[in-house]
């Protein structure tokens, strides 16, 4: 019973360093400035600069703002923002707190705090919300979902969403009081209800960090208008590898009644 008590007490105590997994280091923008990628800081309400990138949209283009997941940084997701500048969309890439070399350290909260000054970052570029997709990935889904049930956007896109990480993470410790323990529980199938936006959720059957019933559970607690749109192929990693990202990009353009385009990346 002392052994219980002492895996609960570590697991407790570290269960930040098992739920995000930053790579601090200063993401480069490289050749996406030829694309018009564009370095940005965001402005957080609890007083942290944040580095993210930036592209604007043509005038009444939609504007993915990405949420990503909980590894790495946004330099990771460079291929996505060449496929959504392709489409001819714009981009805001959210940074993090202590992703990427910015300050602070992640939290719900923090994320949340993060993702709204994002919008605020928006709101100062004069790019109306009904130009706004949210777009999270992973556990940046939970972010997404949890912004977008009191913020009014176009649309709503998940990637391998999950219906809280409570529940994923009692999947993954079945030997754990989960729910007790947890800080951070990025509870989305209690928001899902309140989101007004179509949403779309894209998913690998054989995802075995998030397990695709998680996402199937979310999408039924979602209200219409709703998609949902899945690969037999890939885990975790390969939504957008197996036709994710292409389904992503078609979803905006119903959404905004627009052509098809594929610009060829710069």
């Amino acid at each position: 019973m002392l052994g219980y008590a002492l895996v609960l007490g570590l697991l407790f105590i570290g269960q930040r360093r098992l739920l995000y997994h930053p790579d601090a280091t200063r993401p480069v923008l490289g050749e996406l400035a030829t694309l018009g990628v564009r370095e940005v800081t965001l402005r957080t309400a609890d007083g942290l600069a944040l580095l993210s990138w930036y592209l604007r949209p043509p005038d009444g283009a939609p504007i993915i703002v990405y949420l990503h997941g909980n590894g790495g940084h946004i330099g990771y997701r460079a291929e996505r923002i060449r496929q959504f500048s392709g489409a001819g969309f714009g981009i805001l890439m959210v940074g993090y707190r202590g992703y990427g070399g910015n300050p602070g350290a992640p939290s719900e909260l923090g994320l949340l705090t993060d993702a709204r000054a994002a919008l605020g970052f928006l709101d100062e570029q004069k790019i109306a919300p009904r130009q706004r997709v949210l777009y999270g990935e992973s556990l940046g889904s939970g972010v997404a979902v949890l912004l977008a049930a009191h913020t009014p956007v176009a649309a709503l896109i998940l990637e391998s969403p999950y219906t809280s990480i409570s529940d994923v993470a009692q999947y993954h410790y079945p030997f754990v009081p989960v729910r007790w323990l947890l800080r951070d529980p990025f509870d989305a199938l209690a928001a899902i209800g309140a989101v007004a936006a179509p949403s779309l959720f894209l998913q690998a059957a054989d995802d075995h960090v998030i397990p695709p019933r998680f996402g199937r559970a979310l999408y039924a607690a979602a209200p219409e208008p709703k998609k949902s749109w899945s690969t037999a192929s890939g885990g975790h990693n390969d939504v957008g590898r197996y036709g994710g990202t292409a389904a992503a990009i078609a979803f905006v353009q119903q959404q905004f009644a627009v052509p098809a385009v594929n610009h060829a990346a710069k």
